[in-house]
């Protein structure tokens, strides 16, 4: 037993990409800050913000037809789309912050440039793509955006995917220019080697193993070191729970009443990898397809070129996988333990309810890999097996919850922060878009848990975020700015610009 005790005014809990935000956000905002960081693994960014275990889109609904909804009347619904675009542009916005700052340095090493395209295939999809094109192009915030169901265009567009194509039913996409991959596990690393230069208490192996509120409202958290074996006391006025699919178990542990009627069911993704350079080099984009009648939306189809440690590969995916555990590194009863009897009636009702994601689920475990092949080959006709591996991404646990418009047990596929009325605690749960909007969420979370301090640090966020408050869409002369400086802060264009030549030296070797 240790005697250590560490007082700190704000405890994050988890070394994802959300606790390295909040904590660069805050040390910005008040510097003299004691901030400590408890982490259950040996390195920052392991669970969901490492590399392999996400897709690194950086979703800003360019491609993602999930965000745009077709209504009765054959018209496209674009809100939720402009809302994760606004949403990603503050991300940009900060990370281009601390680029200018030098409190991180080598963009290209987190973000790179990549086309974002949608493609359909079906003469009703190809309508609906065209519809979302039309009414996607009347906002400032999605030009550029070009429409094609022209063959001829798409093989210029997306050469492996178009070819030996059999042309036997109508085909579409669109694309536009200004997308990006995005490596948030180095993102996670860079961030946290700037909070460690700021004097920031990063403990890693520290699993936190429960947390009270004191007399006098601060948060006592018993914390066990892995390494030791040792249990040591942190004390904090402010605790973020940023644990990923450990999350969940930890705000439950708080008994704060906003955590009450809420659970989690957790999905595996899986996702098919190619690094053969001859395969890789004829594919340069980020491919979005449409959900198959029944599935949910996390199971939306992509192929995507990848930026991992410099080199390029292809991923295709998600396919569905399922296991008890909240974290690739948790535990088999994860699950079974998050069963409380205030989320109890909530679980059964969300159970009855998704018989259609069971049977989807059960599905997907039992598909071979020449089955995933047939799927890839929707995308890539000529796909080879011998080209493509299988590996397991990481764990999301989406959130369960009562909701006016669902009911009991509604099943959740977004980002939901859940913080104390006193706003002395906060935790983050689900998933998609996540990363990329983890700036905005970070805000929400200043916002909601520190409203005292927010009108002094304003002139703060609106320096590292200059679109803060303003709705973009309603000014885009200010969004196609800081589109452009963002752009140029974080490399963006000069890297598409070598980027492109390259792609054109290739083309020439071929054709030679």
């Amino acid at each position: 037993m240790s005697n250590k005790q560490t007082n700190s005014d704000v405890i994050l809990i988890g070394a994802g990409v959300m606790s390295a935000t909040l904590g660069t956000l805050l040390k910005e905002l008040v510097p003299d800050w004691k901030i400590t960081v408890l982490e259950k693994l040996a390195a920052a960014g392991e669970e969901s913000s490492n590399e392999w275990n996400n897709a690194g889109t950086g979703h800003s609904a360019l491609c993602e037809l999930n965000y745009t909804v077709e209504k009765s009347d054959g018209t496209v619904d674009i809100s939720k789309a402009i809302k994760i675009n606004e949403q990603f542009q503050l991300s940009r916005q900060f990370w281009s912050y601390l680029v200018e700052s030098k409190l991180i340095r080598n963009p290209q090493d987190f973000i790179m440039p990549l086309p974002h395209m949608s493609y359909v295939r079906g003469e009703a999809n190809v309508k609906f793509l065209k519809n979302r094109y039309e009414a996607m192009s009347r906002s400032p915030l999605f030009q550029g955006m070009e429409f094609s169901d022209d063959p001829a265009k798409l093989a210029e567009w997306i050469p492996l995917m178009m070819k030996n194509r059999k042309h036997d039913e109508p085909i579409a996409a669109t694309k536009i220019d200004s997308g990006t991959d995005v490596n948030f596990g180095a993102l996670t690393r860079m961030l946290f080697e700037h909070l460690k230069s700021k004097n920031v208490e990063i403990n890693y192996k520290h699993s936190v193993n429960s947390l009270k509120r004191t007399s006098d409202g601060l948060w006592n958290l018993k914390v066990k070191n892995l390494a030791t074996g040792s249990v040591e006391q942190h004390t904090a006025k402010f605790v973020f729970i940023g644990a990923g699919g450990g999350s969940l178990h930890l705000l439950q542990k708080s008994g704060i009443p906003e955590g009450r009627h809420i659970g989690g069911f957790p999905v595996s993704g899986l996702f098919m990898v190619c690094t053969n350079p001859q395969v890789v080099e004829q594919h340069h984009a980020k491919v979005y397809g449409k959900a198959s009648v029944g599935a949910p939306p996390m199971s939306v189809p992509h192929l995507d070129t990848r930026y991992i440690d410099n080199k390029k590969s292809l991923l295709f995916g998600p396919f569905a996988g399922f296991s008890p555990k909240f974290l690739k590194t948790g535990s088999m009863f994860d699950l079974v333990t998050s069963v409380k009897p205030d989320n109890l009636i909530t679980m059964l009702a969300a159970g009855a309810k998704n018989m259609a994601l069971t049977k989807y689920l059960i599905q997907q475990l039992m598909l071979s890999k020449e089955q995933r092949m047939e799927e890839l080959r929707d995308f890539i006709p000529d796909a080879r097996s011998e080209d493509w591996d299988l590996v397991v991404a990481g764990q999301r646990v989406q959130v369960i919850k009562d909701t006016v418009e669902g009911g009991k047990g509604t099943l959740q596929f977004g980002t939901e922060v859940v913080s104390a009325a006193d706003g002395s605690i906060a935790a983050l749960l689900g998933a998609s878009p996540g990363a990329s909007t983890a700036v905005h969420v970070m805000l929400e979370v200043i916002k909601k848990c520190f409203p005292q301090q927010l009108k002094e640090w304003e002139p703060k966020i609106k320096e590292m975020i200059p679109s803060y408050g303003v709705s973009l869409v309603e000014n885009p002369g200010l969004f196609q700015e800081l589109l452009e400086s963002t752009a140029q802060t974080l490399g963006l264009n000069e890297t598409a610009s070598s980027q492109k030549a390259g792609e054109q030296k290739k083309v020439q070797r071929t054709v030679s």
